[in-house]
């Protein structure tokens, strides 16, 4: 779940990083007002769409006085901003960041994230933020330092002055990007983030270090027990198909293949992604059922799927657990083809708890799945099927 700006920047606030003073505005009238609370010599007016790219795009206008931050926002809210990042229909602006401009001295880049590949948080750094900080690393003009947190659960003091000193910081200067680099790492912990992004991260005139811009992705797996999270959530921004799917314990995201993809866990979902496309298919969609869903909630995942003109097969890979057995996945598919009326070759890979009487339940409910006996050979029955 991604988190506006502004609530990326107070949210750190209280792990003591540092932003520009500033608040949100949902009318041109409301911005003028905080301008001249504010009361700076120069005003930045920010787009609050779940997106990046804004600034390219038109969405950040660096003005100086309170009736342009007022112009500035009338031309932003009730737009829609088209950035690289959010496709053709773009986001509709429905508040801008009033904020006051700081003077540069020079721009860092810090960002914590999950690296599933390798089991553990990880944090890079690189001297020159900014919104090109993507092509400049294609170009070779950028050079990320890592350091890595493994689970994240101990003081990353130590490795960030490391981190610090690989970058090239004065003594003054690294002592400060590893206290911040610390209080981020308590802050990916506490509320269960899969990113944290500070770019850029502005060195000012007197040496102190403020996120001008923060990105916060936390893990929708983990909202049950981050309900102040939760309630960050701005469903305007999101698909309504992904929306309705969270409700019930899916994380669903539609491509434009043919192939529909169930797994339970999203490191199995990748991974079946991954082959699909291996054997020459393309996947119509993503779809990893958490552990907490219910055999009602995998039938409206596999509704999807089957109400979708465009899906000629269906791959199941799943791994039944303490909370979930594979029964519960057989259901929901079960329910969904009688409910829809729709039945396609659908591909099985079944493995763990409750295998054998998922396989009689399918057969209760009529379902004439094909079983393979690995991942790839699953794979590779699903995108035959689909031609």
């Amino acid at each position: 779940m991604k988190l506006h700006e502004f609530q990326a920047k107070r949210l750190l606030t209280r792990f003591g990083v540092s932003s520009p003073p500033g608040r949100v505005a949902l009318t041109p009238d409301e911005a003028r007002n905080i301008a001249v609370e504010l009361d700076v010599k120069a005003y930045a007016v920010k787009a609050q769409i779940l997106a990046g790219g804004r600034g390219r795009a038109g969405g950040v206008r660096l003005v100086q006085t309170p009736t342009e931050v007022e112009t500035a926002a009338a031309a932003l809210i009730g737009q829609r901003l088209v950035t690289e990042q959010n496709g053709p229909k773009g986001h509709l602006v429905k508040r801008v960041l009033v904020e006051a401009a700081m003077p540069i001295r020079r721009t860092l880049h810090v960002s914590l994230f999950v690296d599933r590949s390798a089991g553990e948080i990880v944090v890079l750094a690189s001297l020159g933020g900014g919104d090109d900080i993507e092509e400049r690393f294609r170009r070779g003009d950028l050079k990320l330092e890592r350091l890595s947190l493994g689970a994240g659960r101990t003081s990353a003091l130590d490795g960030a002055k490391d981190l610090a000193g690989r970058l090239g910081l004065d003594a003054s200067l690294a002592d400060r990007f590893a206290d911040l680099v610390e209080r981020l790492r308590q802050a990916f912990i506490d509320v269960d983030a899969s990113l944290i992004e500070i770019n850029p991260l502005v060195v000012t005139d007197e040496g102190a270090l403020m996120a001008a811009d923060a990105k916060i992705v936390v893990d929708d797996n983990a909202l049950f027990r981050q309900p102040e999270m939760a309630s960050y959530q701005d469903e305007e921004d999101l698909d309504e198909t992904e929306v309705n799917a969270q409700r019930r314990q899916l994380n669903y995201m539609e491509l434009d293949g043919n192939i529909g993809l169930a797994c339970n866990g999203a490191g199995l979902g990748l991974a079946t992604l991954d082959m699909v496309k291996a054997a020459g298919g393309n996947p119509a969609n993503f779809m990893d059922i958490r552990t907490t869903a219910k055999s009602l909630d995998v039938a409206y995942g596999f509704g999807l799927l089957l109400k979708n003109p465009q899906v000629k097969s269906i791959l199941i890979n799943v791994h039944g657990g303490g909370m979930q057995p594979c029964d519960t996945i057989a259901e929901g598919l079960g329910i969904a083809m009688r409910r829809t009326g729709r039945s396609c070759p659908t591909i099985v890979r079944l493995a763990g708890k409750n295998a054998d009487f998922a396989r009689n339940r399918f057969a209760n409910f009529g379902c004439k799945v094909i079983e393979c006996p690995d991942m790839w050979s699953a794979a590779q029955r699903a995108v035959a099927a689909a031609k």
